[in-house]
């Protein structure tokens, strides 16, 4: 089935509150993915983002990014007044994320509301807490002491707290049990919009398709928590860290840095851990796309203490295996395999056998090798996902500025361009009238962005994940173009999806008692709307 997705980050929505979240701009854009018959809208990692500002590294796995939490909601149920956040200084310009403001005021708001909550408690807040006490509990507790160690990683904590002496644990969740009751409400919060998000977006048509790194951060509670997931000597520091091996665009290879996994002990557990993590991504997204995925058929190892990835070594991973056992335990998952990279034989048998779709990016297919796999006239099924380019990857127009004579001369004659300038669109109708099952282009190529919209430019610092969009960019213009692009090359909603009710977002004060745990605070208006209208 011929669909169609946009790949834009939650951070990138409008908002005047430094970042985007998922209030009233997240909505909107649901609605403008309707309107323009795109079924899904995917997005980075939702984890609480820690060195680096990247969501690649973050304190959790299982947490939620509070960064995301729409304070306007907080305000609709009672939690919080007006002037508890529209007074503060939180962006310094509206086209960039400023990470700074964010770590200085964000917590500061979310105290507020913290305050009026324990005035009177959510009913879903307990259960809530239940049903996630496999991780938010230590999430919680490491949070705290982070903030008391004034956020310095937790190896560089007291060795007893390091090293998780148990008496030293109880000593601090005695000590700090009213910050860690803040860590976990702040998770609560964000799971209420998340879900309610998610829920409009279905209701929708619209799928969400959410990034799963496949490493975890070193200064995570994951690795404080379960060393024994990792391979970490008796100290537990890494013995070896992860990246990839030096290529033409990198020659001295990516270093991530990232502890590596024990595999070992994964299969003796039958791969417990991950079931877990699969299984809570599954109910975050309706998709999964799981990044670095042919790390699990071999990975690339690189000494602990390296200044760069040189010197490395390639390790076998579990295969196929793990995603077999997970597949007993859950029942078929929904996942894209980025499958970018060193791809070797055993890497494609691996992929062949799990048969998940894998990842073609049309900036990678310029090289003037007709046999490109990037290509779309190489693709050998449709059972794949093609991008213009990812969030590692330059705009078009930045591509097209940075490319080589000889690469932009090629694009344009495969494209039948008749400029230069004609290229980026081009390349975005070439990626909707390919086989492949799936097409996705990022928000900023629709917007024609230049190369200062790039997402992230890897192995640097500074200056990543910083980008911005504006209410009037989401234009009925642009959603009609789309929706004709959709509709020209057969990746539009089915006819009976297309003139499914229309449901208008819309505010209301929420109840401050008595509000259960499901309830929402977006409030769905439908009115129906015939497939004449919507055409």
């Amino acid at each position: 089935m011929r669909k169609s997705g946009i790949l834009l980050h939650i951070s990138s929505l409008p908002s005047r509150y430094g970042i985007g979240r998922m209030g009233q701009a997240a909505y909107d854009f649901v609605d403008f993915l309707q309107e323009s018959e795109t079924a899904y809208w995917q997005i980075l990692p939702l984890s609480p983002t820690s060195y680096g500002d990247s969501p690649y590294q973050s304190f959790s796995v299982y947490a939620g990014n509070p960064y995301f939490i729409d304070f306007e909601k907080l305000e609709e149920q009672g939690l919080l007044e007006h002037e508890d956040y529209a007074s503060m200084l939180w962006q310094r310009t509206p086209d960039s994320v400023d990470y700074e403001l964010l770590y200085r005021n964000n917590i500061t708001v979310l105290k507020r509301a913290f305050a009026r909550f324990q005035q009177k408690p959510s009913r879903g807040y307990q259960s809530f807490k239940n049903h996630n006490k496999d991780w938010l509990p230590e999430y919680a507790l490491f949070m705290a002491l982070k903030d008391s160690y004034e956020g310095r990683p937790w190896y560089e904590w007291e060795p007893e707290l390091a090293m998780r002496e148990k008496t030293a644990l109880e000593k601090v969740k005695k000590q700090f049990a009213e910050e860690i009751e803040l860590y976990c409400f702040v998770q609560f919060v964000f799971s209420q919009q998340w879900t309610a998000l998610k829920k409009y977006a279905n209701q929708h048509h619209v799928q969400m398709i959410g990034d799963m790194p496949i490493y975890v951060s070193y200064d995570s509670a994951d690795v404080w928590v379960s060393p024994e997931l990792f391979d970490l000597d008796k100290d537990k520091k890494p013995v070896e860290v992860a990246g990839c091996p030096p290529d033409p665009f990198s020659p001295t290879g990516q270093l991530w840095g990232n502890p590596l996994y024990q595999w070992e002990y994964h299969k003796k557990t039958n791969y417990a851990w991950w079931t877990s993590r699969l299984k809570f991504a599954s109910s975050l997204y309706d998709v999964i796309r799981i990044d670095h995925f042919r790390g699990f058929e071999s990975y690339y190892a690189i000494p602990f203490g390296s200044e760069n990835a040189v010197k490395g070594r390639w390790r076998k991973g579990p295969n196929k295996k793990l995603f077999q056992t997970v597949s007993q335990q859950l029942g078929e998952l929904h996942i894209i395999a980025e499958d970018l990279g060193f791809i070797t034989p055993a890497v494609r048998t691996m992929l062949k056998a799990l048969h998940y779709p894998g990842m073609k990016v049309l900036q990678f297919g310029f090289d003037s090798d007709p046999d490109n796999e990037h290509l779309p006239h190489n693709f050998q099924t449709s059972h794949c996902v093609v991008y213009t380019g990812t969030h590692d990857n330059e705009t078009l127009n930045g591509w097209l500025e940075a490319s080589e004579k000889k690469t932009v001369k090629y694009a344009k004659k495969y494209l039948r361009a008749g400029k230069k300038s004609d290229i980026p669109d081009a390349m975005i109708a070439c990626a909707w009238q390919s086989i492949a099952e799936l097409a996705v282009a990022q928000m900023q190529d629709f917007l024609h962005e230049e190369k200062s919209g790039r997402m992230n430019t890897p192995s640097t610092l500074g200056g990543n994940w910083q980008y911005r969009t504006r209410e009037e960019d989401f234009s009925p213009e642009l959603a009609k173009q789309i929706q004709k692009l959709n509709r020209i090359y057969g990746r539009a909603f089915k006819p009976e999806e297309a003139s499914a009710p229309k449901r208008k977002y819309t505010r209301r004060k929420a109840k401050t008692s008595g509000q259960t745990e499901t309830e929402d605070i977006a409030v769905a208006e439908e009115t129906a709307v015939s497939p004449q209208e919507k055409a």
